[in-house]
């Protein structure tokens, strides 16, 4: 697999996870210029923004370890440009899913809500 398909089976297995937890995904891959949140979902009247990592490869660290200061900067910077076009919804919560690939049958995600640095 390329690292886009890896990219793209990790989000589509984790809109599946959410969609079972009962989240309502409102957004996949959103734009705003430069800033993309890869999934913004809608669980209780709260805003969930959640950035998805996916790798088939633990040698340098697990997926959520690749998340970092500047990355995060862009998920709060996307989020702002998102609630300003948005302006109902008050109240937001970033949120990471870690996928790490096996190989193609066997996955492993895990769900980190209310994440913040």
């Amino acid at each position: 697999m390329s690292n886009k398909e890896i990219g793209i089976f990790g989000e589509n297995m984790a809109i599946s996870h959410l969609s079972e937890l009962g989240y309502e995904i409102m957004h996949r891959n959103w734009r705003y210029k430069h800033l993309e949140i890869d999934i913004i979902a809608n669980k209780d009247n709260l805003l969930h923004i959640i950035e998805v990592k996916t790798r088939t490869s633990i040698e340098f660290g697990y997926p959520e370890q690749f998340i970092h200061r500047k990355k995060m900067q862009f998920l709060k910077n996307g989020a702002a440009f998102f609630q300003y076009e948005n302006p109902s919804w008050k109240y937001l919560q970033f949120d990471v899913i870690s996928i790490f690939l096996n190989d193609q049958q066997i996955w492993e995600l895990a769900f980190f809500e209310d994440v913040y640095f």
